[in-house]
């Protein structure tokens, strides 16, 4: 290709001035992180969320760990949770979208670069409307650059908005990856939940047991009416009939593992966790109000969006300047004989400008809407870390209140195992009917599970806790972290 004219180099230089300009529209901040130290006006630290069976302790300023399931010192637990990490289809899912827009980001790279094409063409034909020329051989080839003249900032702008973009796709894969591991962490107590009021329940049916045979003694002896058994044999089959739900319970959990691991039921099966096997974690982080905006994924995520629409409007902007495009063409063609035999080589260098003139205010509309996109964003984004914080305030609460409870079914179970007690043999001194075993029974059956529940339930808040708080780092130090 033959060097340009002399003539071009200025407008060149206009040119490359002009892309240096700065980009339309306002660059981004991120919003301020709040100045506030607490969730509640009460300070967490001194309300230890401690009971009689187990005292847990908070910790303002602590970072929540990257495989934060780890704290309730399961070994069944973390392999199920770093299987789920490893095999889910939902996180491979998440992972191939994050990845989907990572290559948006580098194809819109790629408009920053001139932009170059080859066209090559061979025939044979007449080459004379006379046909004085005869048939003969004809060939041409050539190349044209074309560029776009990032002038006014819509390139950097559509490339800073795919960042973005691809931010929010980042944010959404560590919202799944926490929604996987707390999912499982959560199955996982519900099964322990399950085979713990199984357990409840076939200590009441035996005792149950013991009450029928109580009362058919006293029958046999004379001193209880057949009334007495009817009570104690229906008490006994309502009991049982407490079973069947539990062991569905259970046995939905142990499916739902299945899914969550990326397996079936058939081809997997889930270890039989019980509180035995799951510790309830004593040391619990409190991570900073300034420090979860930047760790929640959901806050991340809108704070992503938030970037993305400001984005917009630069490139909104962008519309309302010129566009300026270089191009530069070049053909050779040749005519019979060899591929340069009678050749001609044709070569053309051209700048255009387009600017908007009158649209009936249609770019300014769209840039005003690009603005107003930005102000909604930016409310949906200040509603989501204010969501955020309840949702710490709520798990805080909880665990002070899960303490109490526990502490409390834990003084009925007690009470109610001392009446029922008490009850059976001052029927066997014939001092009391066989009612008020009844009723003792059905005390103890509900403290009983009551207490299970409200262990239960202290586990499934401290979960909600590290779920709350953003569960791993957003700099992918957990394990199976996406680059």
């Amino acid at each position: 290709m033959r060097p340009l004219p002399a003539r071009t180099t200025p407008s060149l230089a206009v040119v490359v001035l002009l892309s240096a300009c700065a980009a339309a529209g306002p660059d981004f901040v991120a919003p301020a992180a709040p100045a506030m130290t607490r969730y509640t006006t009460a300070d967490p630290t001194l309300a230890d969320a401690g009971s009689a069976e187990a005292s847990q302790r908070i910790t303002a300023g602590a970072t929540v760990p990257a495989a934060w399931w780890h704290a309730f010192e399961s070994p069944a637990l973390d392999a199920t949770v770093d299987l789920a990490l490893a095999d889910s289809p939902t996180l491979q899912a998440a992972q191939a979208t994050l990845a989907q827009a990572q290559e948006a980001v580098n194809a819109a790279r790629g408009s920053r670069y001139p932009q170059i094409v080859v066209n090559a063409g061979a025939g044979r034909g007449n080459q004379s409307a006379s046909g004085s020329l005869g048939v003969a051989n004809n060939s041409t080839i050539g190349a044209a650059l074309s560029y776009g003249v990032d002038a006014f900032g819509a390139t950097a702008r559509r490339i800073e908005q795919a960042q973005a973009l691809a931010d929010y796709q980042r944010a959404q894969w560590r919202a799944s990856r926490l929604l996987l591991a707390s999912g499982t962490v959560q199955q996982a107590i519900d099964l322990a939940s399950a085979i713990e009021q199984t357990h409840a329940v076939q200590d009441i049916i035996a005792a149950d047991q013991r009450n029928l045979e109580l009362v058919q003694v006293s029958q046999a002896a004379g001193k209880s009416a057949g009334l007495d058994v009817l009570t104690a044999e229906s008490q006994l089959a309502s009991d049982k009939a407490l079973l069947p739900p539990l062991l569905q319970q259970a046995s939905a959990a142990r499916h739902a593992l299945a899914v969550l691991v990326g397996s079936t039921a058939a081809d997997w099966a889930a270890p039989d966790f019980d509180f035995v096997l799951l510790a309830l974690p004593a040391e619990l982080p409190l991570t900073l109000p300034s420090d979860l905006v930047r760790r929640r994924p959901d806050i991340e995520a809108a704070e992503a969006q938030l970037h993305a629409t400001s984005a917009g409007i630069g490139i909104a902007s962008a519309q309302l300047y010129p566009s300026i495009t270089l191009n530069a063409s070049w053909t050779e063609a040749a005519v019979g004989g060899g591929l340069f035999a009678n050749s001609s080589s044709v070569w053309d260098v051209a700048a255009g400008l387009v600017a908007p003139v009158f649209n009936g205010g249609t770019l300014r509309a769209q840039r005003d809407a690009a603005v107003d996109a930005y102000a909604a964003q930016l409310g949906t984004y200040r509603q989501t870390v204010l969501q955020a914080f309840a949702q710490v305030a709520d798990a805080l609460q909880a665990l002070s209140n899960d303490a109490a409870l526990l502490d409390a079914q834990r003084k009925a179970l007690d009470a109610a195992q001392a009446t029922l007690d008490l009850t059976q043999q001052s029927y066997q001194a014939g001092q009391t009917s066989f009612l008020q075993i009844i009723e003792a029974q059905r005390l103890y059956q509900q403290a009983r599970l009551g207490q299970v529940r409200a262990k239960a339930q202290r586990y499934v808040d401290t979960l909600q806790l590290f779920v709350a708080l953003g569960g791993s780092p957003p700099d992918g130090s957990a394990a199976g972290a996406v680059p």
